[in-house]
């Protein structure tokens, strides 16, 4: 699925982005936060500065960073998305730029972080699309990952067939963030790196 893992988002019209920086297709070669962070990110100085305020002076364990550009009536808008374990929480960060007629150059960042203990966290999900390549070696061709919460986040009536109780059940959805990546979508180094960050997470997420 293209928006990936995300917490929140704000309906506004969104400006066409500014390349920031020297942002590169691919994080997946920098094993360390920070680098994966200045080589992907159009705003890796807000990401890397939003997520040091919660992790403080715990390691990183593992992160998958993910970045998407959406095409809309208003133009070109980017999202940028870092989820990232320090082994006892999942710290997520996102960011997409949004138009501000009150600003000097006519957009704000909105980033937002959110702080979750793995304890929280229900079920830890992990779907692998293997495959061949033309030598006959498995080739991982895709991953899709889902972290459930148990907090209730939507919920779906269930209509009935009496019209004295046109409801007759309801479904709490619970709070999910997924993320997914392709030889398509991030290529094999991002498809390795979310998978490895999959298996982290069900490692480390209390039974």
């Amino acid at each position: 699925m293209r928006r990936v893992g995300k917490f929140s988002r704000a309906a506004k019209s969104r400006p066409a982005p500014r390349r920031l920086g020297p942002a590169s297709s691919d994080w997946s070669p920098y094993e360390r936060l920070d680098d994966a962070a200045r080589a992907y990110f159009l705003h890796a100085d807000v990401a890397l500065e939003a997520i040091a305020g919660v992790l403080g002076r715990h390691r990183v364990r593992g992160f998958t960073l993910e970045r998407v550009v959406d095409l809309t009536e208003a133009g070109a808008s980017v999202w940028q998305e870092a989820a990232v374990c320090d082994g006892r929480r999942l710290i997520l960060w996102h960011s997409e730029e949004l138009a501000d007629d009150n600003a000097p150059e006519g957009t704000v960042l909105d980033s937002s972080v959110q702080v979750l203990p793995l304890g929280s966290i229900r079920h830890v999900g992990m779907r692998t699309l293997v495959g061949r390549d033309e030598s006959g070696r498995r080739v991982d061709r895709g991953v899709h990952l889902v972290l459930a919460t148990g907090t209730p986040h939507e919920l779906n009536t269930v209509p009935g067939g009496d019209p004295d109780a046109p409801l007759t059940s309801a479904r709490f959805r619970p709070e999910a963030f997924r993320f997914s990546k392709s030889l398509d979508d991030g290529g094999p180094g991002q498809t390795a790196r979310l998978i490895a960050f999959g298996q982290l997470m069900g490692r480390l997420v209390p039974g």
